[in-house]
């Protein structure tokens, strides 16, 4: 038996969403740019993907930009949005818990001079809005917190941080990294007083290389890849035509019977928690699991360490994570738990479990007996 539990990851592609990335790739292949038939009929795959996401957002098909996935969204954002607005004033604004996708455009252009404010977050993984209201200023022009932490599953307080930063600093764009929330919360941007918002496809178990940016019409952002003048001039080069598509199709799968699937994803949080409680001398960090993100549990096997024991459960078909997988298989200590109070034991004795809507809970028993196997016998080995 095989339980994969590594979905914020990335998720496995739907059948429909294979079916149509194959036929843009082989029978419907045209440029989108082209003149005839064929381009036509690309950009109407395009197009109905803007629309379909834009109507889940409740935003203009204008306001939905594609691009190759959560970073590109995220620097785009970021560098983007502080370069179109710098002569608005030098202060940025983000937290201590933000995956490497914004972290590193924040330390890119505290290079180049600007002043960055980084939030702590309590011991949930939560950041603290007092912080943030002392720290907005009037020459404040960008803030960016995600909506929802890859690590910890922490929910931010993204209405509440968007009303303080459009009423303290208005000259500000407040950016969300939606990345692990997307498909999990229904999102309304303009609700929520959001101006740009990131998003990737194959964490909905869409096509890897591709995803979208929301832009708010009255919100201006430096382009940072030029060319042909694609999509608005806002970024050049040729669609990923089979990737929209197929990040059209997963997006209106996700959102299909959404309440019933958010359930499930709790009951089988819910399931492995209380497996967990029965090896002992385990902690589920972050926030309690019904305000949690439904989907991430972090969890510390206490005198395990994380590697060892995502190895041991990969020889049994259980395939958990050792830390986010969205970077280099270079092994810092998180950032993220550090900044929860984790001790630097504690770091490297957790490990990231991750559902998705396909998960069963025959797979989280598997689990869970995997577990009990092998937790004993690694601590014994760890003693020696």
């Amino acid at each position: 038996m095989e339980a994969y539990f590594d979905n914020s990851a990335t998720t496995r592609c739907f059948d429909e969403v294979k079916d149509i990335v194959c036929k843009t790739m082989t029978e419907d292949f045209g440029n989108p740019s082209a003149m005839h038939k064929k381009g036509m009929e690309a950009e109407n795959y395009v197009r109905r993907s803007a629309q379909t996401l834009a109507k889940l957002l409740k935003v203009n098909e204008k306001e939905i930009l594609f691009t190759s996935g959560g970073t590109e969204s995220d620097n785009l954002a970021i560098i983007g949005g502080v370069e179109a607005n710098k002569r608005m004033g030098n202060h940025i604004i983000t937290t201590a818990v933000e995956h490497a996708a914004v972290a590193q455009p924040f330390a890119y252009l505290k290079e180049q001079g600007y002043e960055v404010t980084i939030l702590p977050v309590d011991h949930q993984g939560v950041v603290k809005l007092d912080a943030l209201e002392a720290a907005l200023r009037p020459d404040t022009i960008l803030v960016s917190v995600m909506y929802v932490n890859n690590e910890v599953g922490a929910v931010m307080p993204v209405d509440e941080i968007g009303k303080l930063v459009h009423e303290k600093s208005p000259k500000a764009l407040f950016h969300v990294d939606a990345i692990q929330a997307f498909g999990k919360y229904r999102i309304y941007p303009k609700k929520l007083g959001i101006d740009l918002l990131s998003v990737s496809s194959h964490k909905i178990h869409g096509p890897k290389g591709v995803g979208f940016l929301y832009i708010n019409e009255k919100v201006r952002v430096q382009p940072q890849i030029l060319g042909g003048g694609q999509q608005n001039g806002m970024r050049s080069g040729t669609d990923n035509v089979p990737g929209i598509a197929g990040l059209g199709v997963a997006a209106e799968m996700v959102y299909t019977d959404f309440d019933k699937k958010i359930q499930h994803l709790y009951d089988l949080k819910q399931r492995m928690a209380e497996g967990l409680k029965e090896l002992g001398d385990v902690t589920v960090n972050g926030m309690p699991l019904n305000e949690g993100a439904p989907h991430i549990m972090s969890v510390t096997f206490h005198g395990v360490r994380s590697e060892v024991l995502l190895h041991t459960l990969e020889e049994f078909g259980v395939y958990i994570s050792a830390g986010s997988a969205c970077s280099s298989h270079k092994r810092k200590p998180s950032a993220t738990l550090t900044a929860i109070g984790l001790s630097r034991t504690d770091v490297e004795s957790t490990v990231r479990i991750s559902f998705c809507e396909e998960n069963t809970f025959e797979e989280v028993d598997y689990c869970i007996d995997t577990l009990k196997k092998s937790i004993p016998m690694l601590r014994k080995y760890a003693r020696r």
